[in-house]
């Protein structure tokens, strides 16, 4: 419930019950909600679990009085700011209002009650009330706002470090390898230096691809190519982009696959990154010689395509948050072979443009985890 749906209480105190009904009849209106008590003690239990605008008070009450009921609101962390006005029948000598006033009311009424004057008197108070909680809101939605801006510089921090990280060492490479293909070196050596400088130009370029399309999915120039596909292909033509980074990590690669034809609505190009992104991303974050596990699904109008593995796995706080841009799990970077933090954002994004969903599951450090994706199934 939003500030501006909650309603507004205000308290009637008064031993008599025909005196709070015919208060809360001439205050009643949308939004308001009326607190009776019959006595000063119900008074205070009512204000221990209620947020009050205005408080309205009998002077003359057996037991606990009006001006006794106000002094132990004023003693009241919670209820010291409650206005306070006086309702009473006897004659408001200057002696009674100055200990009123004492006890920190802001205004006696006269019985019998004018009623548009009793109106207009608490209407101010409702709508100062309506106003502060309304500023209250504002000042919780400004330090949210500032709180995520601070987050999001230090993850463009973060982000730009590694970044740098990155680029540094394929680009050194690169230099070290024209370096030596300038010198008088042996045929065999020089292929073997072409070969390490074509991978590095590679890992360049599937970082520039990757800023790339998270600047345009995230500026809506992202337009897919949809077409009637079989889940199979797609999967398989996933397999082929990741397998080399399977392979030099030394890891088993476990696929399982539907035996029949599941047929989705989606872009060809876009539904493979997704899923080698993940494969990627598994390889990335298993050590050497680990296990990655491919399996695909169909049921009920969806596909399911589930890659896990046995890695460092993702702690619990990192699960609902690991797939925010530059989202990164800091005690894992030294133990990936590279990358920005924004793989798994792009896929979320990837996957969402397809009408689907992507979530992880582990079952903590050093024990794997799943990334599952449902995609709808095409008519």
């Amino acid at each position: 419930m939003t500030t501006a749906d909650k309603p507004i209480n205000f308290l009637l105190v008064d031993d008599l019950a025909e005196n709070l009904l015919a208060l809360e009849a001439l205050l009643q209106r949308d939004g308001l909600t009326c607190l009776k008590a019959r006595s000063g003690e119900e008074a205070l239990e009512l204000l221990l679990t209620h947020e009050v605008a205005l408080a309205l008070l009998d002077v003359q009450m057996p037991g606990m009085d009006g001006f006794e009921l106000a002094e132990f609101m004023r003693g009241s962390e919670r209820a010291r700011h409650i206005p306070i006005i006086f309702v009473t029948a006897g004659a408001a000598t200057s002696q009674r209002r100055f200990r009123g006033y004492e006890a920190g009311a802001v205004d006696f009424i006269q019985k019998p009650i004018e009623a548009h004057i009793l109106r207009s008197k608490a209407n101010v108070f409702f709508d100062l009330y309506e106003q502060r909680r309304q500023i209250e809101a504002q000042r919780d939605e400004l330090e949210a706002a500032a709180q995520a801006l601070r987050r999001a510089d230090r993850h463009k921090d973060n982000f730009l470090a590694v970044l740098a990280h990155e680029l540094r060492n394929p680009v050194a490479a690169l230099g070290g390898g024209l370096h030596l293909l300038n010198k008088d070196i042996p045929p065999e050596r020089a292929k073997d230096i072409r070969g390490r400088m074509e991978r590095m130009l590679e890992h360049l370029t599937h970082l520039v691809d990757d800023l790339l399309d998270v600047s345009r999915v995230s500026q809506g120039k992202i337009i897919l190519k949809k077409a009637r596909l079989e889940l199979g292909e797609v999967l398989r033509s996933a397999i082929d982009a990741s397998q080399h980074h399977l392979e030099a990590a030394g890891h088993s690669f476990v696929i399982d696959l539907p035996d029949r034809p599941v047929w989705l609505d989606g872009d060809h190009t876009r539904l493979a990154q997704i899923v080698s992104n993940l494969l990627n991303n598994a390889a990335k974050y298993t050590p050497r010689g680990g296990t990655v596990t491919l399996s695909a699904t169909a049921a009920e109008g969806w596909a399911t395509i589930t890659v896990s593995d046995t890695g460092v796995g993702v702690p619990a706080e990192m699960q609902a948050k690991i797939f925010e841009i530059f989202a990164q799990v800091e005690d894992h970077l030294g133990k990936a072979q590279g990358g920005l933090g924004i793989g798994l954002a792009l896929v979320k994004q990837l996957v969402s443009l397809h009408g689907g969903s992507i979530t992880v599951t582990s079952a903590g450090e050093d024990r794997g985890s799943a990334f599952t994706v449902q995609l709808p199934i095409a008519d």
